[in-house]
């Protein structure tokens, strides 16, 4: 009974400390987004350097996803409506879902141990001597730039699965179905509902993932095996945080 109570106790205090940390990033943002250089460079690094393994993703998940749709529509005669399936499935659930969890495994990866390292060789303490706020300087650019560079991720992710390689050219060139149909389909079938709310779960998974990766990198244990333990935590939280907040946005979308 012990040891349960006291892991219940060490995650909720764990919980309440990244609830803290969390609100010192947002304090931060005012005075990060006077440094744009900075928030430019790390998109880069966290945005930009994630793209190939998006696009490549994204055209083989589209891939996959009309070959099995169409062997399953075949066998009703609604072959006509493999555009609509497609695409409302990359729109509504894999494009934000599989981009983020893309995006923790590299790049949220990449920031823990970023950060880590630093906290492992001093240079976070070095700046708090220097009077310079690690924070503002270092963690506040990192997970704004991670917030911002989800929603245009899962954007690319889905055009590239629905369209440019991925269901177009399994479903059109290959499977035969009719070119105006596919893309009629999924104009007519598609809303403006369904883009916003794969922004709005972009939006959310990105300050999630960013949030997990800075807030292990910034408290992990200053040695090598701390710096490795907050990798690895940090794709495994965050894997399970996106899960349960796609199943508690889609929840609230579809009420």
């Amino acid at each position: 009974m012990k040891p349960a109570i006291k892991i219940l106790g060490d995650f909720l205090q764990g919980l309440g400390r990244a609830q803290l940390f969390l609100l010192t990033i947002l304090r931060s943002i005012p005075a990060t987004l006077l440094r744009p250089r900075e928030i430019v460079r790390q998109v880069y690094m966290v945005g930009v350097l994630s793209l190939i393994i998006i696009v490549i993703s994204g055209s083989f998940i589209g891939m996959v996803l009309a070959l099995q749709a169409h062997h399953t529509l075949s066998k009703f005669g609604a072959s006509s409506s493999l555009g609509t399936l497609v695409a409302l499935s990359i729109v509504r659930e894999l494009g934000p879902v599989v981009t983020a969890l893309l995006f923790a495994g590299r790049a949220g990866s990449a920031i823990a141990a970023e950060i880590g390292l630093m906290t492992a060789t001093n240079q976070l303490s070095g700046m708090e001597m220097m009077a310079v706020d690690p924070v503002q300087r270092v963690v506040a650019p990192r997970f704004l730039a991670g917030f911002l560079s989800m929603p245009l991720l899962a954007s690319i992710f889905a055009v590239m699965a629905i369209g440019v390689s991925g269901g177009y050219f399994i479903g059109v060139d290959l499977l035969g179905v009719d070119e105006g149909s596919y893309w009629s389909q999924i104009h007519q079938n598609v809303e403006w509902r369904d883009i916003r709310d794969m922004l709005i779960k972009s939006l959310v998974f990105g300050a999630t993932v960013s949030w997990i990766a800075v807030y292990q990198g910034y408290y992990s244990a200053p040695t090598s095996e701390g710096v490795s333990r907050a990798t690895t935590s940090t794709v495994v939280v965050s894997s399970l945080a996106i899960l349960a907040l796609d199943f508690i946005l889609t929840a609230f979308m579809f009420r």
